[in-house]
């Protein structure tokens, strides 16, 4: 892959981020018309529940959630999580109190960056994890990213692969046989990839952190990911 090519790729990301991060602000939408699905769609589909990644909101998330509803689930979103800019702990135990007020069972977590991180310490918490059955996570840092050594800000830093929490996550492998990575063949952020050791592994043509989000190749792995788990729970 030539600078070029990466060049560009790095421009269309920051694109992508920055005309999500400003339309999901000026043209925020009501989380509560994903709760039932669609008209016409299919009936009892997997709960997903939506984790952006940090400075994000949810809304960054919206191809997603739009897609997921089209489709039959009902899609959730944590608004307390608001940018996601704390703690993958903290985060993670807002998104526990999500799914035990409203009494989820046998949800999919579709998550974005630092939310696949959140949504695999979820796994982890015996509290709820059994009202989890799988995790899909887009260019999440599974392993951390070695530009975080780089940062000052404690929110970044918390990505050094050597951070304790993320090696407590990587030392969990009872929890991967749960969980499909999607990811490209070129994350500038993510040097290192988002392979996870006995996951479902998907690396597809994409390039780009932000912009896969809404790449018809990554919303179709995510369905089949969902398939895949509902067969397997049938």
């Amino acid at each position: 892959m030539d600078l070029i090519e990466r060049g560009r790729a790095w421009v269309l990301d920051y694109a992508y981020v920055g005309f999500w991060q400003v339309h999901g602000f000026l043209f925020r939408v009501d989380p509560a018309q994903y709760l039932t699905p669609a008209a016409g769609a299919p009936e009892g589909k997997a709960p997903v529940l939506l984790i952006p990644g940090i400075y994000e909101t949810w809304q960054f998330m919206r191809p997603i959630a739009d897609h997921l509803h089209r489709a039959g689930h009902p899609v959730h979103v944590v608004q307390k999580l608001g940018y996601n800019r704390g703690t993958v702990e903290a985060m993670a135990q807002l998104a526990a109190g999500y799914l035990e007020e409203h009494d989820l069972t046998d949800v999919v977590i579709v998550a974005h960056s630092k939310g696949g991180l959140i949504g695999k310490f979820l796994m982890t918490m015996s509290s709820v994890a059994p009202r989890i059955s799988r995790l899909v996570a887009v260019n999440t840092p599974f392993s951390g990213s070695i530009y975080a050594e780089f940062f000052l800000l404690p929110s970044i830093r918390a990505f050094s692969p050597h951070n304790t929490t993320l090696r407590r996550l990587r030392a969990d492998i009872e929890s991967n046989r749960r969980i499909t990575s999607i990811y490209g063949r070129f994350d500038p952020h993510i040097p290192g990839g988002s392979f996870v050791e006995g996951a479902r592994n998907v690396q597809l043509g994409t390039m780009g952190h932000f912009r896969p989000i809404a790449d018809t190749r990554v919303l179709e792995e995510i369905d089949r990911a969902i398939g895949a788990g509902e067969r397997d729970a049938a």
